[in-house]
């Protein structure tokens, strides 16, 4: 329903469950954080400034949108989401999180995987200004976002 990827997308959300790095996903293995039956959690690849180190949570089976995702994975979305904005607030002292889910190319949806952005904000960041502004961060850039939301948390 209400689908945009192209013919013979090649996911690349998908691939990083799968457990590969390739030119094909951004996503590294040291940048998942959480894994279980239902969702994954992984630092984003984009580097937002004043934002960097976001997380976001994924189906691991591929749904493209919100518009088909089943009830039982938004509802542990839902729960991953909520333990890792409390665990990030508490470890990175940010001052609010901003949840962000695009649907379709016209809502600003690019990978064409179902993902939900939790962004940590903090008074003054330029949230806004920065977003579109957006690049592909260093890898290692992202392994200590990952590893403190690892040890801390037991969803």
């Amino acid at each position: 329903m209400y689908n945009h990827a192209p013919e013979n997308y090649q996911c690349p959300i998908c691939l990083a469950i799968e457990g590969v790095e390739n030119e094909s996903t951004w996503i590294k293995q040291a940048d998942i954080f959480y894994k279980d039956e239902l969702v994954m959690g992984f630092i984003s690849s984009k580097a937002i400034k004043g934002n960097e180190g976001h997380p976001l949570i994924v189906p691991i089976k591929h749904f493209e949108n919100l518009y088909e995702l089943p009830d039982d994975y938004g509802h542990r979305i839902f729960e991953v989401s909520k333990k890792v904005t409390l665990t990030m607030k508490a470890i990175r002292q940010c001052d609010g999180v901003t949840v962000l889910q695009n649907n379709e190319p016209a809502g600003d949806q690019h990978a064409f995987h179902y993902h939900l952005h939790l962004v940590p904000r903090f008074v003054g960041d330029r949230f806004s200004e920065e977003l579109w502004k957006a690049q592909k961060s260093n890898p290692e850039d992202r392994v200590d976002y990952a590893s403190v939301l690892r040890s801390e948390l037991s969803v």
